[in-house]
């Protein structure tokens, strides 16, 4: 079935759905809407894609010229008397498009078609190219002119061109084309039904006449016939691969007996031809293995060459690493000198200060001296005095007992009150020196309570220190990275999930001291504090991993210090200290002491502390005794003892930290550690506020009684002024004295005198050695604050000289670095000479077997094979040649045989294998055809019984269709009357009038169901009265009307002036014809 005819009925169900629908609008509307208002209604509807716009005919059939014909979009009445040209018209269009001579009923060959006289005919059709159903309208535009001649001797030619006359193809597939998208198909009797078409199948009275009808109309039976036809071929091809298969197996007999002598006879070519291929083969393998061998040497000479510049990068970058260390150094030297020239200066200013405090501890001392030498005299002065004033009295008693009892009682007071004077003076200087006393115990203590408060204030920081120590050994017991921190764990789990997704170009490192484990667990303190910070550092390949781990830093360290980054590439062997580092017989170096697993970590040690040059001895005593000898180790940077002590080679350094934080091997050892300390530490600071108690209560019991000392020193002096009046007045009473007396009076008044001036020289002393111990401490305090502060330069200078040392470190490190790749570039820049040398020489041996080769073979030959595997083969087949020469004999006629015998096989095999894939697939597609089949065989019966009752309700019949698909047959029944009231009738006994009107029904309802743009109908009026004439009239103008996208001619002999004007409605009225010329003229196109 042509791929036309298929497309018509199973293909495209949605193009064009609306016929359907407005079919059966129309069918169903109100019978009183009288169809003049469908004619007239709206504007006029512009058809689809595919209809007629315009046809001529020149020397067609009896015609030298018809047309042209324009016809309207929708209805088009065609009217003229027998002659006049309709048939010819219906004929040309069916020719032209496509339709064979026999479907015209007009002839039975083409050139029965070419007018009496004439060469060829010409027909010109011009088909609407527009809407969505347009073809190729970039090509043709809004029109096709189908040009179609038609030689006397039956040949068909066409010309397609576009709307302005241009040539696009004179191919009848174009054509094809062209009808298979606008649906077109002239040899369906519902498209183009002629009048002999509907006299054999409509007027008919045979229901199988009209199942073949409807069969034809909706192409069902093309569709049966190729059934049919595959059918039948499917039974012919299966014959046909029966008797293959018998012949196939002669054959195949034929073929082995044949391959056999051939096989024997043509072994010898083979091996010979072989042997040539070989030698080919052989000759090209070595220049392939010396190209492979060329390969990697060229690309091992671009890949460094193109290093090179890499290690240029390298060796710049590490020259200005050590320029920028040496400038750092020399700015760390630069302070670290003004330092000492500190020191330097204020040196002797502290000695100064020294020598003024000593002299004035020298001038307080012989001040104590003279004041104890003065207490001594006056001491034996006052004995002197004793016992001088007893003589006196025991005179004055002989006397009194003379003179009386006034002097006597004179005397006893004089005497009283000079005793009360000394008394009183006893207890002014015992309260002088009680006041001294409290003060400087006030003083005493209060320079206590401030350095036990210093000494509290650093035990309290210790305290919270060894606290955080203890929550992080706790922590650290189930997992030893908490020693390092509590978010390690969460960094660490944070840094393997970005480098999991890809954010890290290397997995950064880190922290440095959980990756490090000690071999000797004692030195733990030791190595400690020689790394410090590094290890709670990370070290990172590049500067883009840096930037990454920043961010999670600052992620998990919100506020707090974060570990320090050290950037430097990553290298996966340890750097070779052999040269550099130190080695002792009896003390391992750090690096030595350290198990590292990782040589990333171990290379950022080396290069960030040098702890391949840093010794580890326990005894602090022997560090001291190898580190400062006259020969100190070789490349020894300093030393450290198992305390932490820190030994140079001129000094030492005692370490701050007592025990190992995070190196310390035994958890539990140093959880009782820290918890035993810290329970010392919160004794030793009640111990601490019970001295600061007791301090206090001190200083509040020595300014209480200190007061109490002056009140008392004021209340004796004013006591001891009254005495003193009191004595002036009794001595100046006179009083007769016996000469006895007078020497012992001057002697005690002499002694008197020099109590006096001993007591005035004791107390000068006494507050001389006040000033002088003011003096003293004066300067013994300026002198203390002149040392602290030298001290605390000192210290400063400590960590000067601790960064001077690490920039010297930073320098010798970039030195070696700068040195390694100078090393590595001098070598690099060797191999490439060396290996430019070797790919020279190796080139000209290439050359020199590529032109070997050339003259063995000049074409390359591909093998897979190595030149000693092809050797090896060479030999091995020169061999048997050589056994099978004298075998050899008539060999063409054996081969022609062969090779016959091997083609008829292959083609016979090849044959049967199409064959029955073709059977296979055509039983899988015939099933589900058939079955296709019947489903759309279904479906449209059931259309045509809608649809033609609807058209016989119209005039008030009813009917009846029964299909009979088993028999074939097709049986209708009308009835004119209303309803059910009169039984149905067949067709035969109708009147001719409503069996006409009855067969219009029919076709009207094929044309619901079926697809064309538009429909043709030759005299379909001929056997009807004026009223089914009229009658039938109105039923397809209604239809028309309804569907305006569809294009309507109809031939017609009547003169069509009961036809209702409207712009939807064309009539082209034919001239009579001219029996003389046999021509018709012109045709008139009416637009009503």
């Amino acid at each position: 079935m042509s791929k036309r005819k298929g497309t018509s009925v199973s293909e495209n169900p949605n193009k064009r759905s609306r016929s359907v629908n407005e079919s059966e609008n129309a069918a169903d509307s109100d019978q009183e809407d009288p169809i003049l208002s469908n004619l007239q209604c709206g504007a006029e509807v512009v058809s689809d894609a595919g209809i007629v716009e315009s046809i001529t005919l020149k020397n067609f059939m009896c015609h030298s010229l018809l047309g042209p014909f324009t016809f309207g979009s929708n209805v088009n009445f065609v009217v003229g008397n027998n002659g006049s040209g309709k048939s010819a018209v219906l004929t040309a269009l069916i020719v032209a498009l496509g339709g064979n001579a026999q479907a015209t009923n007009r002839g039975s060959s083409l050139r029965g078609f070419v007018k009496e006289g004439e060469s060829s005919a010409d027909v010109s059709i011009t088909l609407r190219n527009k809407g969505r159903d347009a073809y190729k309208p970039e090509v043709y535009g809004s029109a096709i002119i189908l040009d179609l001649r038609i030689t006397r001797d039956g040949l068909r030619t066409y010309k397609l061109r576009s709307k302005s006359g241009q040539l696009i193809s004179t191919k009848k597939d174009e054509l094809v084309s062209i009808l298979d998208n606008f649906n077109i198909q002239v040899n369906n009797p519902v498209s183009v039904l002629t009048q002999e078409m509907s006299k054999y199948f409509l007027h008919s009275k045979g229901e199988g006449d009209k199942y073949k009808f409807f069969m034809k109309a909706t192409q069902l039976e093309q569709m049966r016939e190729d059934f049919i036809y595959i059918k039948t071929t499917k039974h012919l091809t299966e014959d046909k691969v029966e008797q293959h298969s018998e012949c196939l197996k002669d054959l195949k007999r034929k073929y082995l007996e044949k391959e056999d002598r051939y096989r024997s006879l043509a072994s010898l070519d083979e091996m010979h031809t072989k042997l040539e291929e070989l030698q080919k083969q052989m000759a090209w393998a070595l220049v392939t293995e010396m190209e492979k061998d060329l390969e990697p040497m060229k690309e091992k000479l671009q890949a460094d060459r193109r290093s090179t510049e890499k290690y240029d990068d390298k060796v710049n970058e590490w020259k200005n690493k050590v320029d920028e260390a040496e400038k750092k150094y020399k700015q760390v030297q630069e302070q670290l000198e003004r330092i000492t020239q500190q020191v330097q200066e204020l040196q002797p200013k502290c000695a100064e200060l020294k020598t003024e405090s000593q002299k004035r501890n020298n001038l307080l001392k012989s001040s104590e001296v003279t004041v104890h030498r003065c207490k001594a005299n006056l001491r034996d002065l006052e004995k002197d005095k004793t016992q001088l004033m007893s003589r006196i009295k025991d005179l004055k008693l002989s006397i009194s007992q003379k003179t009386g009892a006034e002097s006597k009682a004179r005397a006893e007071r004089i005497e009283q009150i000079q005793t009360e004077l000394e008394n009183l003076k006893h207890q002014i200087s015992t309260v002088g020196q009680q006041i001294d006393q409290y003060q400087h115990a006030i003083s005493r203590a209060k320079e206590e309570q401030g350095k036990m408060r210093r000494e509290q204030e650093v035990l309290q920081r210790s305290i919270e220190a060894n606290r955080r120590n203890l929550q992080t050994m706790e922590s650290s017991r189930s997992n030893r990275l908490r020693r390092f921190g509590e978010q390690m764990p969460a960094l660490l789990n944070a840094i393997q999930e970005s480098h999991r997704r890809g954010h890290f170009k290397h997995r950064p490192r880190g922290p440095l001291g959980y990756l490090i484990s000690l071999k000797d667990p004692e030195l733990a303190l030791a190595v400690e504090v020689c790394l410090k910070g590094q290890l709670l550092a990370f070290t990172c390949d590049n500067y883009e991993d840096e930037k990454v781990l920043q961010g999670l830093m600052a992620k998990m360290f919100q506020g707090g210090r974060r570990p320090s980054i050290i950037t430097s590439n990553f290298i996966s062997q340890v750097h070779d200290t052999r040269k550099k580092a130190v080695s002792h017989p009896s003390y391992p170096s750090v690096l030595q002491a350290l198990e590292i697993e990782d040589p990333v970590v171990a290379n950022c040690l080396i290069d960030q502390k040098g702890i391949e040059s840093i010794l580890l001895i326990k005894n602090r005593t022997e560090a001291r005794r190898v580190m400062q000898s006259k020969s100190p180790p070789a490349n020894c940077i300093h030393a450290f003892s198992k305390d932490g002590d820190q030994i140079f080679a001129n000094r030492s350094y005692a370490a701050e930290q007592t025990r190992a934080n995070y190196l310390s091997g035994d958890v539990e050892e140093e959880i009782r550690h820290l918890q035993r300390e810290l329970e010392n530490q919160k004794g030793q600071a009640s111990r601490f506020q019970q001295q600061m108690r007791k301090l206090d209560d001190d200083v509040k019991q020595n300014e209480g009684l200190l007061r109490r000392a002056h009140q008392d020193q004021r209340t004796i002096k004013d006591k001891a002024t009254k005495l003193q009046l009191e004595l002036t007045d009794l001595q100046n009473v006179e009083e007769p004295q016996s000469e006895d007396l007078r020497p012992l009076e001057e002697d005690l008044h002499e002694i008197i005198t020099k109590i006096k001036s001993k007591r005035t020289e004791l107390d000068e002393g006494q507050a001389q050695m006040a000033d002088l111990k003011g003096s003293y401490e004066k300067a013994e305090q300026e002198y203390k604050q002149h040392k602290e502060c030298i001290n605390t330069i000192a210290e400063e200078a400590d960590s000067v000289k601790e960064d001077l040392s690490k920039t010297d470190q930073e320098v010798i490190k970039c030195k070696h670095h700068k040195k390694h790749y100078d090393e590595k570039r001098s070598a690099h820049l060797h191999n490439i000479q060396t290996l430019e040398g070797n790919l020279k020489s190796k080139e000209k041996e290439y050359e020199m077997s590529v032109a070997k080769a050339k003259e063995i073979c000049l074409e390359r030959v591909e093998s897979r094979r190595s030149a000693r595997s092809l050797d090896s083969e060479i030999s091995r087949l020169k061999l048997k040649i050589t056994s099978q020469k004298e075998q050899q004999g008539d060999r063409e006629e054996i081969v022609r045989q062969y090779h016959e015998a091997l083609e008829s096989y292959k083609n016979m095999t090849q044959q049967m294998k199409n064959l029955n894939s073709f059977i296979k697939s055509l039983d899988s597609v015939m099933n589900h055809r058939l079955q296709a089949y019947a489903e759309l065989r279904r479906f449209l019966s059931a259309r045509c019984k809608y649809y033609f009752d609807s058209m016989l309700a119209q005039r008030g019949y009813s009917g009846s269709m029964i299909f009979d698909h088993k028999n074939e047959t097709l049986s209708i029944s009308v009835q004119p009357g209303q309803g059910n009231k009169a039984d149905l009738s067949d067709m035969r006994s109708l009147s001719g009038g409503e069996r006409s009107f009855s067969t219009v029904c029919f076709v009207l309802s094929l044309w619901a169901i079926t697809e064309a743009p538009f429909r043709c109908l030759d005299e379909f009026d001929v056997y009807m009265d004026m009223v089914n004439r009229r009658i039938s009239m109105d039923m397809m103008l209604k239809v028309a009307a309804s569907q305006r996208y569809r294009q309507f001619i109809f031939l017609t002999p009547q003169n069509m002036s009961s036809v209702p004007e409207s712009k939807i409605i064309s009539i082209l009225r034919l001239k009579d014809p001219d029996r003389g010329q046999r021509n018709t003229q012109r045709s008139e196109d009416e637009d009503q």
